[in-house]
């Protein structure tokens, strides 16, 4: 009698264990790192989007497509580099990659709430003929009133009716994708994010930079008559130079977004900070250098440093120029 309650004890244990074993394998396996590429990952895509009724473009990489619907000198038609998970996809077609690799490629139907929105009635408005330009005063006219855009569906009088819908408003886009590669090298991801901003190819490079940094260090709460001090360090950083060109300097969405574009990039491939530089062809050793220094020291992207005299004078010093001598010839 006492033998066998000690094995029903013993099977009752062991019982217990196996179901306490379970959960931990279980938490075990859901911890496990999902399989694809996942938010966060670089990769480079083809893809054609078109309205599901009418078959109307909307964009595509392929040069070929781009000929044949006549927009081939409307932009540059290559495969695009973007980050998923960071809204650069319509999230439909997010939603195919993930979990997916190099290779795959698929066909999305984005509702047009998620692509273009839905067609609002109200967003059509009597405006006065006015606020249009004389020259766009016929239907089908592009115009821009307070700010929005529009297009002028008829004009009668000193009254126009304009509709601020979006032209693909109301519209379900089909969206054909391959996956062609992920992008890990930094130097890539850096290069496809400008242009996929910018819509243009630069030149650019990265280099690690040895940079003195100025911190403030606060004293020790005990210590009540010590002073903040303040410590200046050499430090290491990975530094993206990109040399600017005419059509850089012109980009509308470069010269209003520059800062938010660089921190974007930054913050998307740990590099540490980002030197436009002006390449002036032509003007001499000495301008063309230090136009490209102060252009990377003084152009405004981030990690950048002020100019000042000793830095300017530690350059001359380096192109072998002294500054009593051209100070002498300026007189």
């Amino acid at each position: 009698m006492s033998e066998e309650s000690d094995e029903d004890v013993e099977e009752t244990e062991a019982e217990t264990e196996e179901e306490v074993a379970e959960p931990e394998a279980e938490s075990e396996a859901d911890e496990e790192e999902p399989e694809g590429l996942q938010d966060g990952d670089f990769v480079r895509i083809d893809y054609t989007a078109r309205t599901v009724e009418g078959d109307q473009l909307v964009d595509t990489t392929d040069p070929e497509v781009a000929e044949e619907e006549g927009v081939a000198d409307q932009g540059t038609f290559e495969p695009r580099v973007i980050v998923l998970g960071a809204g650069h996809l319509f999230e439909s077609v997010e939603e195919g990659i993930i979990g997916g690799e190099a290779g795959d490629s698929g066909s999305v139907t984005i509702p047009a709430e998620e692509a273009f929105g839905e067609y609002d009635e109200e967003r059509v408005r009597t405006v006065s003929a006015d606020k249009i330009d004389e020259d766009d005063r016929y239907p089908g006219a592009r115009v821009q009133i307070d700010g929005e855009q529009g297009v002028l569906e008829t004009i009668v009088g000193g009254r126009a009716r304009v509709d601020f819908n979006h032209p693909l408003a109301g519209e379900e886009i089909e969206y054909d994708y391959e996956i062609l590669e992920e992008v890990t090298d930094q130097l890539e991801r850096a290069q496809g994010l400008f242009g996929m901003f910018l819509d243009m190819d630069l030149e650019m490079h990265l280099e690690t930079d040895e940079v003195e940094e100025t911190t403030v260090e606060e004293p020790e709460e005990d210590d009540e008559d010590a002073e903040p001090e303040t410590v200046t360090e050499t430090v290491e950083k990975l530094t993206l130079y990109v040399e600017s060109n005419p059509q850089l300097s012109m980009n509308q969405q470069w010269m209003m977004q520059k800062t938010q574009i660089a921190q974007e990039i930054i913050e998307k491939t740990g590099i540490d900070r980002i030197i436009v530089q002006d390449i002036l062809d032509g003007s001499g050793g000495m301008m063309g250098g230090m136009g490209g220094m102060m252009g990377g020291m003084g152009g405004g992207a981030p990690g950048g440093e002020d100019v000042d005299e000793a830095d300017i004078e530690a350059a001359l010093e380096e192109a072998d120029i002294d500054a009593d001598e051209i100070a002498d010839e300026i007189e």
